[in-house]
């Protein structure tokens, strides 16, 4: 008897380029397509740069409403009507999380496999992220099953009991392809030259989306120390969001326009990456940033902030700094010593370390083709 295709559906944000989406996105590529199929519950209704990619590889795309408080009748309704009509779905693949405890509630009385994704650890404390706890913390009582993408992100959303249970609860790693970001000194240099960037001048890059939890503000703060020991200094910024315009008004007003590229959304990280002498990474809070373990694969130096969670750090490459205002001399002077570092190939390190999405992909068909 021929084995039916396997509908999972992953409800996030949007497709855009971010650490989820591209942990799903390398997840997606490497899954068997003809065992296991992806769909997409998006909350976004503009377009998201994987969107043409996910319809090319099979996938469909359905829109739900922006979920807002004040709109959970409607966003219940929404669901309902979803669930009933998409009978084929047979796993739910939660990432969004402040609605989790309602969509994957829904998901189950319609017969679904139901999976909570915590992809941050505890962010600062603000109104905003305690109404998120708040929000979230019913998700413990709904869903079948929790992943995270390090211990400290399971911790924080799921609490230690959930954590501890190894019948409920897997850190699913943010695995990568390991061939794409193998060190390559011919596509350095065409980076570099694409960039209008000198073989003896300085690139530093940061990837991450513009919104405080990356702390841009201080990435500019440590660019402007860097300028003060060498002019030849550039810092390329890959990414879009809410806070880009705000940034862009800073490197202005301090006077450093011709120091810093704003790339934008790319689709090209892994040939960026080459091209850069080293990454800087000063989050306020990380669950477990796949950007990060790409720099590594790209036998790249990372100064990252001493908030990141130490299961990042899988390689020799990485430096963790604290991020007061007093401590930038001393992120300036570690990325100006890191940067003169002889590039390696780390690949046979990241496969070692679990990060070959391969494996992820591998073990993550045989989950839900067990739970479907």
């Amino acid at each position: 008897m021929e084995q039916r295709q396997i509908h999972v559906l992953q409800v996030i944000h949007s497709m855009n380029m971010g650490g989820a989406e591209n942990m799903i996105m390398n997840l997606y590529r490497s899954i068997d397509r003809e065992v296991i199929q992806f769909d997409f519950l998006v909350h976004s209704n503009e377009k998201g740069i994987f969107e043409d990619e996910i319809e090319k590889l099979g996938g469909k795309i359905y829109r739900a409403p922006y979920y807002k408080i004040i709109n959970g009748r409607a966003y219940t309704h929404f669901l309902d009507n979803f669930f009933r009509q998409h009978s084929e779905i047979k796993i739910v693949h939660g990432h969004v999380g402040s609605c989790a405890h309602i969509y994957l509630k829904i998901a189950k009385k319609y017969g679904c496999f139901t999976i909570a994704h915590s992809h941050n650890a505890r962010p600062k404390i603000s109104v905003r992220s305690i109404a998120y706890r708040f929000f979230t913390y019913r998700t413990r009582h709904v869903a079948d099953y929790f992943m995270s993408c390090g211990q400290k992100a399971g911790e924080y959303r799921f609490g230690k009991k959930i954590t501890k249970d190894i019948r409920r609860y897997h850190i699913l790693n943010n695995g990568i392809d390991t061939n794409k970001f193998v060190y390559n000194v011919q596509v350095r240099n065409r980076i570099r030259k694409e960039l209008g960037i000198g073989d003896s001048e300085l690139l530093i890059g940061h990837i991450g989306r513009f919104q405080e939890q990356k702390n841009h503000k201080y990435l500019i703060g440590i660019l402007k120390e860097l300028v003060k020991y060498r002019n030849d200094v550039k810092l390329i910024m890959v990414g879009d969001g809410e806070l880009r315009q705000k940034i862009e008004n800073q490197v202005k007003a301090d006077k450093l326009s011709e120091h810093v590229i704003f790339a934008g959304i790319r689709n090209d990280v892994n040939d960026l990456l080459q091209g850069m002498d080293c990454f800087v990474f000063p989050s306020f809070y990380e669950g477990l940033p796949v950007t990060v373990i790409e720099a590594q694969a790209s036998g790249l130096p990372c100064i990252i902030s001493e908030n990141v969670t130490k299961e990042v750090n899988i390689t020799d490459l990485v430096t963790y700094l604290p991020i007061a205002k007093y401590n930038l001399p001393d992120w300036a002077a570690k990325i100006i010593k890191e940067s003169r570092i002889q590039r390696r190939n780390t690949k046979e390190e990241i496969v070692n370390a679990g990060y070959d999405v391969e494996e992820t992909a591998n073990w993550l068909q045989r989950f839900y083709v067990s739970k479907a």
